[in-house]
């Protein structure tokens, strides 16, 4: 895996980094005043959603079940000194379809507990909290 990045033009904050495929993401930092991208920080946040989504599709679809739509709220705490890293992730699945909630459960806890890499790899450093909402309900762990 190998990463290119490059600054903008006329800009001390706005980066644009491209993968081996050609696919672009843009960053901005988040404390300029007119933040034209997501920041760093942001797309770590981004990031721990996406990874734990495409675990919970797959787990699912691999039992036949009809998802019809995934969506994640994510929120991360940070600390007040430099370096302002998260101190802990708050996750909120929501899961539509015709998913026994046994299954949604498991497939979520699947995801964070061994199969999404970017959670793993903050774990060691950052608590990780996710709760499922199963067709708008909130569902016990």
């Amino acid at each position: 895996m190998k990463i290119q990045l490059k600054k903008q033009v006329n800009s001390s904050v706005h980066f644009k980094a491209k993968n081996s495929l050609g696919h672009e993401v843009e960053m901005y930092n988040s404390t300029a005043e007119n933040p034209k991208a997501a920041s760093p920080m942001e797309l770590i946040l981004m990031s721990i959603a996406s990874c734990s989504s495409i675990d919970i599709v797959h787990i699912l679809e691999k039992q036949q079940l009809t998802i019809d739509d995934l969506q994640v709220e994510v929120e991360g705490h940070r600390k007040d000194t430099v370096p302002k890293v998260f101190e802990s992730i708050d996750l909120l699945v929501k899961i539509e379809g015709d998913v026994p909630e046994n299954k949604a459960l498991r497939a979520v806890k699947l995801s964070f507990d061994s199969y999404c890499s970017v959670s793993k790899m903050l774990e060691a450093s950052v608590e990780i909290n996710y709760q499922v909402k199963l067709n708008g309900e909130l569902i016990d762990a």
